[in-house]
């Protein structure tokens, strides 16, 4: 099957298994051996499959223009399901229609899936599982890890105060990724890592003991899926899907802080519970988030 990407990104090509910045988007082109195209190019060569992945900033992307390119058009979620209402009202409603027209919807986590069903009516919608491309990552250390890691910074997309407060039953220096959206003053609180590739960003995540990531806007889930892979149990909210099929248990229903804290302090206190859920995300990662996984499921059920 001959697929291509269609992004924002303004390079034409194909995504080397060695990349040093191997976010999703990066890992599906790569296992899929796909072209990369900007949105606005027109394809060299005719595609099974085109996957369209819209801008935020421009979401009235007329993706008929691909057809003549390819015989199939879907459209890849990005960010969170609901983003797209904080558009214009002319713009949600060029979206939809977007949506509606297009051959397959592909989205993150089950929860989209009963959504944009929910929403479009749409015959064909289908999940994109977040994925890592190990050979990407290069060598890791062998580390004694200590502290504690969260997912995103303090503004309510990340819900990075939350997982703060649940980080001081842990008793560790605490520390977090810089993000677009870091809040002045955030350092009184905690340490930020500086802003990095993703190889760099594993292999720092690699020196931390435990990850925490309150946060309520579910997407594709990437924190979650790189702590499983590496054996950092990460407490998390349900609905996403890499924390509930990788963390199952140190999943909570949104907002249960209590829960939260309860599931922190037995990390702390309890070396055969951390351990047990250090090798347990590790295990399931294996079973569910492997790249060959990901691609029996992908040529399984993407069909065209």
């Amino acid at each position: 099957m001959e697929i291509a990407f269609f992004t924002e990104m303004g390079f034409q090509g194909k995504i080397s298994r060695t990349h040093t910045n191997m976010r999703t988007e990066f890992a599906w082109m790569c296992a899929l051996d796909a072209d990369h195209y900007n949105i606005n190019q027109i394809p060299i060569k005719k595609y099974d499959l085109g996957i369209v992945i819209i801008p935020k900033k421009n979401p009235d992307f007329n993706i008929d223009s691909l057809r003549l390119s390819c015989n199939k058009i879907a459209v890849m979620q990005e960010g969170p399901c609901w983003y797209f209402q904080d558009y214009d009202l002319s713009k949600q409603i060029w979206y939809y229609n977007t949506l509606t027209t297009a051959d397959i919807i592909f989205v993150h986590n089950e929860s989209d899936k009963k959504y944009y069903q929910g929403l479009t009516n749409h015959r064909n919608v289908r999940l994109m599982p977040s994925l890592m491309i190990e050979e990407s990552i290069g060598q890791l250390l062998d580390v004694e890890r200590k502290d504690v890691i969260i997912g995103g910074n303090f503004v309510s997309w990340y819900g990075g105060f939350d997982s703060y407060i649940i980080a001081q039953e842990i008793s560790e220096t605490v520390y977090a990724p810089s993000m677009g959206r870091k809040q002045p003053n955030e350092e009184q609180l905690l340490i930020h890592l500086p802003y990095m590739e993703w190889q760099q960003w594993i292999h720092s995540l690699n020196k931390f003991k435990y990850g925490i990531h309150l946060m309520r806007t579910h997407a594709a889930g990437t924190f979650a899926l790189n702590c499983a892979y590496l054996g950092i149990p990460c407490i998390g909210y349900k609905g996403l899907d890499t924390q509930e099929i990788l963390h199952p248990d140190l999943s909570v229903d949104i907002g249960d802080l209590t829960m939260a804290r309860n599931i922190a302090k037995n990390l702390r206190n309890d070396e055969d519970f951390y351990l047990y859920y250090s090798n347990k995300c590790k295990e399931l990662y294996q079973t569910h988030y492997t790249e060959q996984k990901f691609k029996d499921q992908f040529y399984e059920h993407s069909i065209i």
